[in-house]
């Protein structure tokens, strides 16, 4: 009786599916409708909407309207706004009219709407080729010819250089307030910069001088959807690295080559773009390197027919060990160091992001356009999992059961989770060995399309929903059933999904209940930092709703 009771409530915990709808917080109407939207964080207290004639500033706590107003009447040398780009961090928002045979910027101030300057001395420009670095107050505008730097508040530009060429990329502050960073062709604009070379550079900001620079292996980029930077840098000590696929070291002072465990990777034709995409691009499908201790970790992906594992001594740059072929994987997601072993994830899923522009006769003379900003996580064959000893690179084994398929793979202190889709693996580090194999469908949301770890279980992002089970055992926790959806976003213990009709449902990732939000079709949501509230911006409205 009492395994029949327990039995009953496990199926009443995985069957529960909570149908509240999120509440409404506030729901503002504007008087125009927004082609742009943009959320600020809840501590910052304000976000914005507009469109191609005119611009709101609203409150996050009440909805309230901060300021509104025509470009025309806040910046009366813009008719119209073609792009618009935000920069947070400055409270400023550049706005271009790109229309009039020469581009047209004027810089507003985000929280009052105060024109704040304008010019047309720079054309061409994209949201990577600005870059705003807090230390000065300044922009760094990269020109066709040269680099320019201006103050924030007044477009004052205090010094230009040409011998740096390219977009401004990630930067790091030195100890005696100079600047090294990297420099990268902004998408689409590689015809602009004639003669443009890899560059890293530490250079004055006080004056623009070149103090070192050097080239570096690889492309510096950044992602075409969410802009962010996927290399890092970082400074230790007098040593310069760039991670970037695999470790570029310099020394900082003179800017001269202590070592590279670096490789040219580009993951051509691995995923195709698809129909109407003006820009593509895929991303992580190689994992980074790993450091432990002393030990660097890097993946050798420079070819197409034979792939590495390679530990160098991270300070000297010492080559240790390489390890057998790992044969023609188009991509390596995924790389653990746990204890003694070395953890491969072959295939999988990668990440692509695309905008997709499509213009379409409406039938009756005139065109129908829809663009769209599209993140999705393709999976990408052959698939498989190795292990390597971390002492001397040998291969200690490799697991048949993931040739016909991977989602990814966790390692959370000693449990390895494999997830092939539709089952659930526990691998044992050491030797491969399974130790649990669940299928995903007790879950109750079907086959799983990635999965994830959340405090002490393994949550599975499934076809219908959202399901949690024990990462040490395997079994099912709780389970939440929804609609198809896609994963949008996961702040703390929210879980936001969304549908291709833009319904949100917010999962709580303790018990995965949800609550839900049926909204129109193409809505834009955003869930906020602390996942507590998801905006949504619907033709002329704005509505708050609470996750909680």
């Amino acid at each position: 009786m009492k395994q029949l009771i327990a039995t009953l409530l496990l199926s009443a915990t995985l069957g529960a599916q909570a149908q509240e709808e999120m509440s409404t917080v506030w729901e503002t109407k504007l008087g125009h409708r927004f082609d742009y939207t943009g959320t600020g964080t809840e501590g910052r207290g304000y976000s914005y909407a507009a469109d191609d004639k005119e611009m709101t500033v609203f409150d996050n706590a009440t909805g309230a309207t901060k300021w509104t107003g025509r470009y025309k009447d806040l910046a009366p040398k813009l008719r119209k706004v073609d792009e618009l780009i935000p920069f947070w961090e400055s409270d400023a928002v550049f706005l271009f009219d790109r229309k009039t045979g020469k581009d047209q910027l004027a810089v507003l101030d985000l929280a009052t709407g105060n024109l704040l300057w304008n010019t047309e001395n720079y054309q061409n420009l994209t949201d990577e080729s600005i870059v705003y670095i807090p230390e000065k107050d300044g922009f760094a505008i990269a020109l066709k010819e040269r680099l320019v730097f201006v103050k924030a508040k007044t477009g004052e530009e205090l010094w230009s250089t040409d011998k740096f060429r390219g977009a401004a990329g990630q930067y790091v502050v030195t100890p005696d307030s100079k600047l090294v960073m990297v420099n990268f062709i902004p998408g689409g604009l590689g015809a602009l910069f004639s003669g443009f070379k890899n560059q890293i550079v530490k250079i004055d900001l006080a004056n623009g001088n070149i103090l070192w620079e050097n080239t570096y292996i690889g492309r510096a980029e950044r992602t075409v959807i969410s802009k962010e930077f996927l290399y890092d840098l970082d400074i230790v000590g007098d040593k310069v690295f760039l991670r970037m696929n695999g470790m570029q070291v310099y020394d900082l002072n003179t800017g001269a080559n202590i070592y590279s465990a670096a490789f040219d990777y580009t993951p051509d034709k691995i995923v195709g773009a698809p129909a109407g995409a003006k820009k593509f691009g895929v991303y992580h499908a190689v994992a980074e390197p790993v450091v432990v201790g002393d030990d660097l970790y890097v993946l050798d992906m420079s070819s197409k027919k034979s792939q590495y594992v390679k530990k160098y001594d991270r300070n000297s740059g010492k080559l240790l060990w390489t390890s057998p072929e790992i044969k023609e994987a188009r991509a390596i997601p995924n790389m653990y160091v746990q204890g003694d072993r070395v953890l491969l994830q072959i295939g999988g899923n990668v990440e692509a992001q695309a905008y997709i522009y499509k213009r379409e006769s409406d039938g009756q003379g005139g065109w129908k356009i829809t663009e769209e900003w599209r993140i999705w996580h393709p999976n990408v064959k052959p698939n498989g999992i190795q292990a390597f000893r971390t002492s001397d690179g040998s291969l200690v084994w490799d697991s048949e059961r993931f040739r016909k398929g991977i989602t990814n793979a966790v390692v959370v202190e000693d449990q390895f989770v494999v997830c092939s889709g539709k089952e659930l693996y526990s691998m044992d580090l050491a030797t491969g060995a399974e130790k649990f194999v669940v299928p995903v469908a007790k879950g109750g949301v079907g086959n799983a399309d990635q999965i994830m770890t959340y405090k002490d279980m393994i949550v599975v992002i499934g076809d219908k929903g959202v399901s949690t089970f024990n990462m040490k055992t395997g079994e099912p926790v709780a389970s939440g059933k929804y609609k198809k959806a896609d994963l949008e976003d996961v702040e703390g213990d929210r879980m936001i999904l969304k549908t291709a009709k833009a319904d949100i449902a917010c999962f709580d990732l303790d018990n995965c209940t949800f609550k839900e939000f049926k909204a129109r079709n193409d809505a834009v949501t955003s869930m906020s930092t602390d996942g507590n509230f998801v905006y949504v911006y619907d033709k002329k409205n704005v509505t708050k709703v609470a996750t909680r």
